[in-house]
């Protein structure tokens, strides 16, 4: 086999959640473009047809369900629609997620847990549901943040928390699944992308974190894609229980 056929997908199925906009839609249309069929889920169930249309265009089969992964049984009824349109489950890319900026004096109990249901308990049920369904040699990716590593400057507990334990899921996924059942889990920890969150920072903000990037821009969401598509193919077949930045060396600045 040629090194750059470890990194085809044909004939898998992979799930994307968070897809109807940002990240999302970039890592549905990488893995059609790398091969897969792709089912994907939002709460913003109106926005996945351009989404779907993407896939589409890719010359990929592409399946879409309203997903709200803090509600265990829209995570199974995902999986369940992936399975039942194309007769497995190979991949799976969480995510889905919110973020808030809060002062940790003024976060009231229902701001912390919402972002914690989403962005760490949500990975959890919709992983479970993906596992159930997957064989040896399948691959879960976890979408992380570098604020789960490293602080940026914004009062943000309740998501850097939940990125770091979802960096710490990551770790406990991949023990107790790769050896037993084949599956391999790492998370990629994105840096500065263009995202709906980016959008909400505060006037000049992104401006003045620039300067900590190593590479001195914020990234393509096709460079964070890539790296997606690599965890999900055979090229990275052995890797498993990694969390990698994708940052332009942010977290070494």
């Amino acid at each position: 086999m040629a090194v750059l056929d470890l990194f085809r997908l044909d004939g898998r199925v992979a799930i994307v959640t968070g897809a109807s906009s940002g990240l999302g839609v970039a890592f549905a249309k990488a893995l059609a473009e790398a091969g897969a069929d792709v089912a994907i889920g939002a709460r913003r169930v109106d926005r996945l047809a351009d989404t779907a249309a993407l896939v589409e265009a890719a010359g990929r089969r592409v399946v879409t369900a309203a997903t709200d992964v803090s509600r265990p049984e829209d995570c199974e009824a995902l999986a369940h629609a992936a399975e039942e349109a194309f007769g497995r489950v190979d991949i799976l890319v969480n995510n889905a997620g919110i973020g808030t900026a809060v002062p940790a004096s003024r976060e009231t109990p229902e701001q912390f847990r919402s972002v914690i249901d989403v962005n760490l308990n949500g990975a959890y049920w919709m992983a479970q549901a993906a596992a159930r369904r997957m064989g040896r040699g399948s691959s879960i990716i976890n979408v992380s943040s570098v604020l789960g590593l490293v602080t940026a400057g914004l009062p943000q507990a309740a998501y850097s928390a939940s990125k770091a334990g979802l960096d710490g899921l990551t770790r406990d996924l991949a023990s107790q699944w790769t050896a037993r059942k084949g599956i391999r889990v790492n998370s990629v920890a994105p840096g500065f992308f263009p995202s709906e969150m980016t959008e909400q920072y505060p006037a000049g903000y992104l401006d003045s974190r620039i300067g900590t990037v190593a590479a001195g821009r914020v990234g393509d969401p096709e460079e964070l894609a890539a790296a997606v598509v690599f965890l999900a193919s055979d090229a990275a077949g052995y890797i498993s229980g990694a969390t990698i930045p994708v940052d332009g060396g942010l977290v070494i600045g």
